[in-house]
């Protein structure tokens, strides 16, 4: 039985993997779960495997030396799947240092417990073993309007603190790779979006916000571009490298989804639209009257667009759900999931987006 440590499984992106690869393998594996539970990371979105024999969740900190050297003592791991990070670059830009903290030092630690668990005397290492680091598009900075794609090898160029910390965990991961040989692959992918994601990034916050009437938050002119990726896709992507990529790649993941962000607004007012009964009191208020602009983020990236030439070469991995459907299935899971949404957007949650939105 294979045995996968994920960091940051109670996560966005971590907790779908952890469902994906529940529903692709069953009891054929074995997950051990590791996360802090910050304040994106949520055990209501693993509730549905919490009693498998086959899964474990254990709550620390990847910057905790002690902690994580303790896991793999006591377990054979086989793989790590590290999506571990801070990840929001509002939340980067007012606090920086905790950026570093987890993205850097968190990705250092969890190298440094692997390698120490994994390398024998010869500096090698046993056959099977491999550190998966879950990056992002966003290191590579910022490309020219309807122009050219991020490939794996684009030079690094980040312009936000938590691109910046992103960066220098890849970096980390790269030098391991040549200086001791480590079993490693990187991973960059665009925007994710789909069930579980917590409602400070865009598609939830406008989903969350428009069938509460509230005013759509968006920044700047609106037509910066992303990439968007389906996030089973994305978990699809990561099992499909970690079982047959070769070892010291990076592979780029991308949606073949560029939209602006404004486009994604209007779209998720249209789809709320068709799928609310006709009769639902909140019609009234679902239209573009509720767009409005703010001023833009500090050092906006203007489009990402990856370019996933390799990854479909080598392994076959292509995306399997454009936006139109994606979205719709999307918006149906936080329809059915009102509680889960009204769960994680009280408290701090509310702190935070009123520091964020309600000045601009």
């Amino acid at each position: 039985m294979r045995t996968y440590l994920v960091t940051g499984g109670a996560g966005f992106i971590g907790s779908n993997y952890i469902h994906y690869m529940f529903g692709k393998y069953g009891d054929d594996i074995k997950i051990i779960n590791v996360d802090l539970l910050t304040y994106a990371g949520n055990p209501e979105n693993l509730k549905e495997v919490e009693g498998r024999d086959n899964y474990t969740f254990i709550k620390a900190d990847i910057c905790d030396r002690e902690a994580i050297t303790k896991i793999f003592a006591e377990n054979e791991i086989d793989s790590v799947i590290h999506f571990a990070a801070e990840s929001h670059v509002d939340r980067s830009i007012k606090n920086p240092e905790v950026f570093v903290m987890t993205n850097v030092l968190g990705t250092a630690t969890m190298l440094n417990a692997a390698r120490a668990a994994w390398e024998k005397e010869d500096g090698t290492y046993p056959e099977g073993k491999r550190f998966l680091h879950v990056s992002t598009d966003e290191v590579f900075g910022s490309l020219p309007e309807g122009e050219g794609y991020f490939y794996e090898d684009t030079p690094y160029a980040p312009h936000s603190p938590y691109s910046a910390s992103k960066a220098g965990s890849d970096m980390l991961v790269k030098a391991y790779m040549d200086t001791y040989h480590f079993p490693a692959n990187i991973t960059n992918c665009s925007n994710n979006y789909g069930p579980y994601q917590f409602p400070e990034k865009l598609i939830p916050l406008m989903i969350n916000n428009a069938l509460q009437g509230k005013k759509l938050p968006v920044y700047g002119d609106g037509k910066n571009v992303r990439d968007w990726l389906y996030v089973e896709d994305h978990a699809k992507a990561i099992d499909m490298v970690c079982e047959n990529g070769r070892l010291f790649e990076t592979y780029n993941v991308g949606g073949h989804n560029e939209k602006e962000n404004i486009e994604i607004v209007k779209t998720i007012i249209q789809v709320l639209k068709e799928e609310l009964p006709a009769d639902d009191a909140r019609q009234a208020h679902l239209n573009e009257d509720l767009i409005t602009y703010v001023e833009d983020r500090k050092g906006h990236d203007r489009r990402y667009a990856i370019a996933p030439d390799k990854i479909k070469k080598e392994l076959g991995w292509e995306p399997d759900t454009m936006f139109a459907d994606g979205i719709r299935k999307t918006i149906r899971w936080y329809f059915d999931h009102a509680a889960w949404m009204e769960n994680v957007t009280s408290g701090a949650y509310q702190k935070y987006y009123e520091e964020m939105y309600s000045t601009k």
